[in-house]
């Protein structure tokens, strides 16, 4: 397989300080897979306008991004923002629009984003969890502009993406699947909740008891995603890859280990042939995190 690598050094200028989502965490991405970059498309992502982000964020959002990158302002106590915040940002989602455009044109079949800050958290009207704009969310909005009309996302992450499923919770066609730790951060993410209006069915949400390992995550993926594939029959498959529900991470209870990742990433990989594109959200554990993501892009690969 055609694998596209996408990052960018802006991503390290996204200031967070003694923080877990710091830039610590890509320097061990890219130590950790130095050895596979012979075998992977190495792409820059671009600068989106502000019309892109519009796809899915309200203006004021955008602004109040911007004006907190300018004087250095926290969103909130877990989300914040340095000078070059809003620039790290807005080159997140432009990976995801330089992923999809080198898919349409067959220049690879899978990319992998390696950006932050993440996204899943981050709603139409709010920054939050550390992240600043959806990237996954706004792709999936340029990919039905490039004719994917029916996209499906799946978020491993160990925290619910909140933002990604109430950006698409009346529509039907995304299809947001989500297995994470029951009891944490959002909060939101129960079973009942399915969509509503044209979306009713096409949210599907699978909540994990903390102290859970490889076993009970990997039958979700087995048993229980390749219905809602095959109902679904998705164009293209988005993936919030979120790291956290490894065995180290210290912000979570889950007890995946890397080899039970690595089959974790095959099963979604297996489930059709469509093109695929990973954007990298949680994982605070850096060097886990870096052997999780090399796991990954060798299953990419295949």
């Amino acid at each position: 397989m055609k694998v596209a690598y996408i990052t960018d050094d802006i991503y390290l200028k996204h200031d967070t300080g003694a923080h877990p989502e710091s830039k610590e965490r890509l320097i061990a991405i890219n130590r950790a897979i130095e050895l596979l970059r012979h075998q992977l498309i190495e792409k820059e992502p671009v600068w989106v306008s502000k019309e892109i982000l519009q796809s899915v964020h309200s203006a004021e959002h955008i602004e109040k991004i911007i004006e907190s990158s300018e004087f250095g302002m926290p969103i909130d106590t877990d989300t914040l923002c340095s000078k070059d915040s809003y620039k790290a940002a807005t080159k997140a989602v432009g990976a995801g629009i330089v992923a999809i455009d080198g898919i349409k044109a067959g220049e690879f079949e899978r990319a992998f984003c390696a950006v932050r800050p993440p996204g899943h958290h981050a709603t139409p009207t709010q920054a939050m969890g550390f992240c600043l704009f959806n990237n996954i969310a706004i792709t999936a909005k340029y990919a039905q502009s490039k004719g994917y009309e029916k996209v499906m996302i799946i978020d491993f992450d160990v925290h619910h993406g909140n933002g990604t499923q109430e950006t698409f919770y009346a529509d039907n066609t995304v299809f947001y699947f989500s297995s994470h730790q029951a009891f944490a951060y959002p909060g939101t993410g129960m079973e009942k909740e399915k969509g509503v209006g044209k979306g009713a069915g096409y949210t599907a949400n699978f909540l994990v008891m903390p102290d859970s390992g490889d076993h009970e995550v990997l039958d979700i993926y087995e048993n229980d995603l390749p219905s809602y594939v095959d109902h679904f029959k998705p164009d293209i498959i988005l993936v919030s890859a979120g790291y956290d529900l490894h065995e180290s991470d210290p912000l979570a209870q889950l007890n995946v280990t890397t080899e039970g990742v690595r089959k974790l990433v095959r099963l979604i990989l297996d489930q059709a042939d469509v093109p695929y594109v990973f954007f990298l959200e949680g994982g605070y554990d850096v060097e886990a995190l870096g052997q999780n993501v090399k796991v990954t892009l060798e299953e990419m690969l295949k």
